[in-house]
């Protein structure tokens, strides 16, 4: 990756709105309360890869996420006056969990607004850290939407609002995750060369990179976005912010359908070392669950982004290289989805659409002569009769090897049972599943 470890360059004077100099202060502001996380050698990915791959393990913060270093950052340096008002704050789940830890810590009354589609496990969590300080308000289908009912709700009430990344104190605070970094490197003779970084409203990525401009030139950052929410690569490519049709939420933490003017105007100002890229949703969920098994790390999807990224990444033998997993707030009820993703993705997983002749012996002839011997069936549904002659099934199936998949079409081509394959994306794919 040496074409992505050239020093940045700058259209302006200013190289950014953050320095070095500002992320360590905040460093100092907070250490009595934010713990510095390890910083975790993995055999697994470094074998894989052939570089030295370190995990920045945000996850193990109290509040499992590196947003409580923005949030407490920000909230710390409110004026009395301010603090008496109280605060509100929008968020997917992790910043408003740092807020909500933020405002019991300080004793500082609060809203948090999040989305409808933000997990049980991060809402109960929000009202443990806050506490009797803390007011939650689930409201709006995007994070979009509960944020602007958190700017509506300070308009009315002269609260202050926390942001989640495109505010300098949030992103300054953010920035110490790179502090650390480099320190926890120099402590074992190390540098860094590549520090993978997930993005959503791209707070982390923004602070990473001006602390990496100052004080480690030579390390190159890449930004990791969901496939289904890349706003950044959007708004880069329209030279400017801009607001996203829809968004894939899955990835909850990431799902953000505007970068901010901020957060955009910093990562405009650092393109010279920086690389954006994304991955698919299935593909972070088979990441998801080979950390879980392989490394025992629990993470969120969001946690997963950079680690992800490493398959599509062209790194160099030895090349040290800092994935941040980001977030381990994840609900057990969702690994049911997890997994379904992941088979998707790798090829394992496919639906049909089946046309059965309403004759005995049809399903008999099904799983004889088109199943293949490692092939099984994981969901049968039967639908209905279109007519007296045919009967339409929804059936799941699970291969021994994606390499099956192109076998089991053909025996479905030559056999008299009508077969449609329901293609991922699609709106029968999206209803049917």
């Amino acid at each position: 990756m040496t074409d992505l470890h050239s020093p940045g360059h700058s259209s302006g004077p200013d190289m950014s709105t953050v320095h070095a100099s500002d992320i360590q202060q905040a460093q100092a502001r907070i250490s009595s309360v934010i713990a510095q996380t390890p910083l975790q050698y993995c055999p697994r990915l470094s074998d894989v890869t052939g570089a030295e791959i370190y995990l920045k393990r945000e996850d193990l913060q109290d509040v499992r996420s590196y947003k409580i270093r923005g949030a407490y950052n920000a909230i710390s340096q409110l004026s009395e006056e301010q603090r008496a008002k109280g605060i509100v704050a929008a968020s997917a789940g992790n910043h408003a969990q740092g807020v909500a830890y933020a405002c019991r810590t300080l004793g500082i009354e609060g809203r948090i607004y999040v989305p409808d589609k933000t997990p049980k496990q991060k809402r109960d969590r929000i009202k443990v850290h806050g506490g009797d300080f803390v007011t939650l308000v689930v409201t709006g289908a995007s994070f979009t939407e509960a944020a602007a009912a958190a700017q509506d709700d300070a308009e009315r009430t002269g609260a202050t609002v926390v942001e989640p990344f495109d505010a300098r104190d949030t992103i300054v605070g953010q920035g110490t995750v790179a502090a650390e970094i480099i320190s926890q490197l120099t402590s074992q003779g190390k540098s860094a060369d590549t520090i993978v970084v997930p993005v959503g409203g791209a707070g982390l990525l923004s602070g990473v990179v001006s602390y990496v401009a100052d004080m480690s030139p030579r390390t190159a950052v890449v930004g990791v976005e969901p496939s289904g929410a890349a706003s950044l690569q959007a708004a880069l490519k329209n030279g400017g912010p801009l607001t996203l049709d829809t968004v894939d939420t899955f990835v909850d933490g990431a799902s953000v359908k505007r970068i901010g003017d901020l957060t955009y105007d910093i990562v405009e100002r650092n393109q010279g070392r920086l690389h954006i890229l994304d991955v698919s949703e299935g593909a972070v969920c088979t990441e998801m669950l080979d950390l879980y098994q392989n490394e025992g790390i629990i993470t969120e999807p969001a946690g997963a982004l950079s680690v992800t990224a490493l398959h599509e990444l062209p790194l160099s033998p030895g090349e040290v290289v800092v994935c941040i997993i980001s977030g381990g707030n994840n609900d057990v009820l969702r690994y049911a989805e997890i997994v379904e993703r992941s088979l998707v993705h790798r090829g394992l997983k496919h639906y049909f659409l089946v046309d059965f002749p309403q004759e005995p012996g049809q399903l008999r002839s099904f799983l004889e002569d088109i199943l293949g011997p490692n092939d099984d069936v994981t969901l049968f549904e039967y639908l209905k009769r279109n007519n007296r002659e045919t009967g339409t099934a929804l059936v799941g199936l699970q291969l021994g090897s994606a390499s099956d998949f192109d076998a089991l079409l053909q025996r479905m081509d030559a056999s008299r049972i009508s077969c449609r394959h329901l293609k991922p994306g699609t709106p029968e794919y999206e209803f049917l599943t």
